[in-house]
């Protein structure tokens, strides 16, 4: 029996090579033993309780978790689940200068816009759509967090007041689903001028004596929060939706005291009345409806929507 010379054979990987048994067969083998695509996208994390939970569950839940985290939604699931059957027609959101302050940051300011238009594929953080809401023509704008935080821009501005005026133009309810961290710094006071521009939107509505109604979705802070968020004449909320303008640790560090645990909450605020109702998401459609029956009775029929 020959003996095997140590230095002849091959020995085999070591465990933490990350090399495979698979990748050590032949290319032809290989083929037939395809390794299964893992399935990571079908289970979603709860961020309050940390269960995962099987997609088309959630999907068919309206994206609420069986504890009742309301999770943050695209545009157009929000647009999906509030017009009547699900029909709408979207709206063109005006454009605005790129990057007007050439902005730099380590990374430009084109480039972070492009890689949120990539990422979201929306052209900016608020989306325009019009249709019907419980047989009511409205006009709804919905902010989009995963866009650069739902940030508050000139082009946000703009879209806004396309949407006011759309409204006036149709004889249509306003309805704005507010979800952002505040002004978006990469555009300086140029974001900060929105607040007053889109106050003065609200006041053509106002003039033309048709509702507007904010539904205040996680998160709604700092500048938005200041301005267009709060100067509705309805003022709705998601459950456990955070709702501020000044952060709690900053609050915290200059009262040098301890906030309640659900301190700017939905839920805190309500007691506090600042908002008027906290809907869940499976009625919300339902209870706009019927706030829209009721504030436009009697106004002229709509020839646009």
């Amino acid at each position: 029996m020959a003996k095997l010379d140590p230095k002849s054979v091959t020995p085999p990987p070591a465990a933490n090579s990350g090399e495979s048994w698979m990748s050590r067969l032949a290319p032809g083998v290989r083929k037939v033993f395809k390794p299964a695509k893992a399935a990571d996208d079908q289970w979603v994390k709860c961020p309050d309780t940390g269960e995962m939970n099987h997609r088309p569950d959630l999907e068919a839940a309206l994206w609420v978790t069986p504890s009742g985290r309301h999770m943050r939604i695209a545009p157009a699931l929000r647009l999906a689940y509030s017009f009547d059957g699900g029909v709408y027609e979207r709206l063109p959101t005006p454009a605005a200068p790129a990057d007007p302050l050439r902005f730099d940051d380590g990374r430009p300011y084109g480039e972070r816009l492009a890689a949120a238009r990539a990422a979201s594929g929306e052209d900016e953080a608020m989306s325009l759509a019009v249709g019907r809401i419980g047989g009511q023509p409205a006009v709804v704008a919905v902010q989009n967090f995963t866009f650069m935080g739902g940030s508050l821009s000139p082009a946000v501005g703009e879209a806004f007041i396309v949407a006011a005026r759309e409204a006036v133009a149709r004889r249509a309810a306003m309805v704005v689903f507010t979800a952002s961290g505040g002004a978006r710094m990469q555009e300086g006071t140029l974001s900060l001028m929105q607040m007053a521009r889109t106050t003065l939107a609200i006041q053509e509505l106002k003039r033309a004596r048709l509702p507007y109604i904010v539904v205040l979705t996680d998160p709604t802070t700092a500048g938005v929060m200041a301005s267009y968020a709060m100067l509705g004449d309805i003022h709705l909320a998601e459950p456990g939706a955070l709702i501020a303008f000044t952060g709690r640790r900053v609050i915290e560090q200059t009262i040098r005291e301890t906030l309640p645990a659900a301190f700017q909450t939905a839920e805190f605020l309500i007691e506090r009345g600042v908002i008027d109702r906290i809907v869940p998401r499976d009625e919300m459609a339902a209870v706009l409806g019927s706030i829209l029956r009721t504030l436009m009775m009697g106004s002229p029929p709509s020839s646009g929507a």
